[in-house]
């Protein structure tokens, strides 16, 4: 099994209350099926805990503006208890030897120090560890 990086981001206040943008260049990742403009998938956390998502694309226009759907993403928000500042790191893991998707991973994180210049994001899952 191969782990591919999908993409990390910084949660600001609108990801909190409303959908998640994801970079366009991850579209790729996700088979979204001819003629349709949004696909449910399962990605699994720390705890391997399986989370349902909404991947969106816009229906018109230039550009798709994939987003994660508020009616999805917002349940895994409140769980984790994520707030401005904390990020999401989306993953999906390959079957090589089929060259088929396996599985998708997400980690909720948050920053818990910057340590010779490099920021330390910790699982929020593991946040207790760390007297947080």
């Amino acid at each position: 099994m191969a782990q591919v990086h999908l993409f990390s981001k910084k949660l600001k206040p609108s990801h909190i209350s409303h959908a998640l943008s994801i970079p366009i260049h991850v579209l790729e990742a996700f088979p979204i099926p001819d003629g349709a403009h949004m696909m449910n998938f399962e990605a699994v956390d720390a705890t391997d805990n399986a989370w349902r998502f909404c991947l969106s694309t816009r229906m018109t226009g230039a550009y798709p503006k994939p987003v994660l759907l508020r009616s999805s993403w917002h349940r895994f928000v409140e769980q984790k208890g994520l707030a401005p500042e904390d990020r999401v790191v989306f993953f999906m893991e390959r079957d090589e030897a089929n060259d088929m998707i396996w599985r998708y991973t997400v980690r909720a994180q948050r920053k818990v120090m910057i340590l010779m210049g490099q920021d330390v994001w910790v699982d929020v899952e593991h946040l207790p560890l760390y007297g947080l």
